[in-house]
């Protein structure tokens, strides 16, 4: 059975996808599964087993210059990657215009099936044509987590029940194991970040547990941040260089943990197995904070939790390490 998932972005949605690949290989030994994404995320899908082949879309780029010969050069190309390989099943996990024309392009096998979203779940992006273009959508319950969504539309459009704990299915670090716990700050939405004077006062209680930290960042602002507190917490608090997303995965996977705000990188972190506090300004880490591991906890508070809050979390995340 050759498979294609349809996820093209964004990082934390392409990380909560990635149990589904590891439900689909024990569900469907010896299928072929293919992930069509965008290539920024690419290589962090290239890190799950079981993935053959990865499918990379530049779609936000093309959109800003939709008729130059680069682009239509590229876009043939996409276009012959879809079609290489004929699929028995495309499922769109993406729910969105985009997400739906991509997996109707994909050719299809004799007796294969588009797979889609029917609904809009509380908390998602969903667009109808997900649905119209598909032939078959699946129903879904109105509130399940984005790791659950992602499992429950695989297994119903391919007739098998998914059980346990989610398998993320990365590729183990290589490399020294780092005594530092990475502290990620940044976040694509201001107003999920957490206040510099709570990131200093929790890095000043690691350091005293004998911990150094890490500082990766991804953006000027990112980097900016990193660098005040560093300088305020001394030398055992590391900038990281602005590393690519293999690399900085990779890197994070030999870290002693990781507490950080709803961003991909903490995600990432849950994905890795790593000890993690998931630091929440709006009651949703429901639908996407750690999940069903007594390693990984989440703190909610409005408008944001309290340095203490995250600390008790921390301690009871490396009491369970």
């Amino acid at each position: 059975m050759n498979i294609l998932i349809v996820k093209l972005s964004s990082l934390g949605d392409v990380v909560h996808t990635l149990p589904a690949v590891q439900d689909l290989r024990a569900a469907c030994p010896g299928a072929r599964v293919d992930w069509v994404v965008e290539r920024g995320f690419a290589p962090l899908v290239r890190r799950c087993e079981g993935v053959a082949r990865v499918i990379a879309s530049d779609l936000r780029r093309w959109r800003k210059a939709p008729l130059a010969r680069g682009t239509r050069s590229e876009w043939r190309e996409f276009r012959n990657a879809l079609h290489e390989s004929a699929y028995d099943a495309v499922i769109d996990l993406q729910g969105l215009t985009k997400s739906a024309l991509i997996a109707h392009m994909a050719r299809l096998a004799a007796g294969g099936r588009h797979y889609a979203m029917g609904n809009r779940t509380a908390g998602s992006g969903y667009e109808a044509p997900t649905r119209w273009l598909a032939d078959v959508s699946i129903p879904l319950e109105p509130q399940l987590h984005a790791v659950q969504r992602a499992r429950v539309v695989c297994a119903r459009s391919l007739g098998y029940t998914p059980s346990g704990p989610p398998r993320y299915g990365l590729a183990a670090a290589d490399g020294p194991r780092e005594d530092a716990v990475v502290l990620v700050h940044g976040s694509s939405r201001p107003d999920k970040c957490w206040p510099e004077e709570h990131w200093l006062a929790l890095g000043r209680r690691l350091l005293a547990q004998g911990h150094a930290l890490a500082l990766p960042h991804g953006s000027e602002e990112e980097e900016a941040r990193s660098r005040r507190l560093a300088a305020a917490l001394g030398p055992r608090a590391q900038v990281w260089p602005r590393l690519a997303l293999d690399a900085l995965t990779g890197r994070m996977a030999r870290c002693a943990g990781a507490i950080g705000v709803d961003s991909g990188l903490s995600h990432i972190a849950v994905a890795l197995d790593l000890p993690h506090v998931q630091i929440y300004n709006f009651d949703t880490a429901w639908r996407t904070g750690p999940l069903d591991n007594p390693l990984q906890l989440s703190v909610y508070a409005a408008p944001t939790p309290g340095v203490d809050a995250v600390w008790q979390a921390w301690e009871a995340v490396t009491i369970a390490a």
